[in-house]
């Protein structure tokens, strides 16, 4: 896969016009928001710039980010100029997709915890933040959730970015995370993925845990990141049910 990691590499990212690249995300959203009319809540997603970079810049996937790292120590006007224009497209294409049907708007900066505090604080948040403010000035109503991996060490960061949701991996708890970041956001989250291949009475009693920490309060009960492919179609059900068995009976 080619590799970005010149200035003219750079220029070559265009203003997007959504409903021109990509009329089928509108298609979808319209279908969805038509067929699960007012049982279920429609969501967007979108990647942030510096997640997005990452692929670029690496030509792929990564586990020690080498290459955006190096870019960002020795070219960093580069990284920057990557990054801001990134996130141009990106809050555009999170408002098409808002106006094609979805009604809340997570955003993924998965790499970003890969990086120390003081180059989160230079390469990812200040782009996070430009697309946060961009969503918001259009549609102000919008809720925003935001999801880093291995994001223990960011809860304040991310909770400083404009979001409305921060949404936990599973190695911080619902408490801790709500002793560091206050009750005036909201956590969605955060069982371990990995629980779902457990015996029955284990994926109860752990989503009921974690349900029990949320109390109820801003609290969107989720994995603590994307569903693994090998997880049977029982397993899900059987956690999907014990979250609205327990809502239900919390009544």
């Amino acid at each position: 896969m080619k590799t970005w990691n010149t200035m003219a590499d750079v220029e070559k990212i265009k203003a997007i016009d959504p409903a021109i690249s990509t009329p089928f995300v509108a298609a979808a959203l319209k279908n969805l928001r038509r067929e699960v009319g007012n049982k279920a809540t429609v969501l967007g997603f979108v990647g942030l710039p510096y997640t997005l970079a990452t692929y670029m810049v690496e030509g792929g996937s990564s586990t020690e980010f080498k290459k955006i790292k190096s870019l960002g120590y020795q070219s960093p006007a580069i990284l920057h100029a990557m990054l801001d224009r990134l996130a141009e497209n990106i809050g555009d294409y999170a408002i098409f997709q808002i106006e094609s049907g979805a009604q809340v708007i997570q955003v993924f900066d998965s790499w970003a915890g890969n990086l120390s505090p003081l180059d989160y604080d230079i390469f990812a948040a200040p782009y996070q933040r430009k697309v946060i403010e961009k969503i918001k000035k259009a549609h102000p109503t919008v809720p925003t959730i935001m999801y880093i991996n291995k994001s223990g060490a960011l809860l304040e960061r991310m909770a400083s970015s404009g979001v409305d949701i921060i949404s936990l991996d599973w190695t911080v708890t619902i408490d801790e995370a709500r002793r560091r970041i206050g009750n005036n956001i909201g956590i969605q989250g955060n069982l371990d993925p990995m629980v779902l291949f457990a015996p029955d009475d284990v994926i109860k009693e752990r989503t009921e845990e974690v349900l029990s920490m949320g109390g109820g309060r801003k609290h969107v009960m989720n994995l603590g990141h994307g569903i693994d492919a090998g997880t049977s179609e029982e397993k899900a059900k059987f956690f999907v049910d014990t979250v609205q068995s327990y809502k239900l009976n919390s009544r």
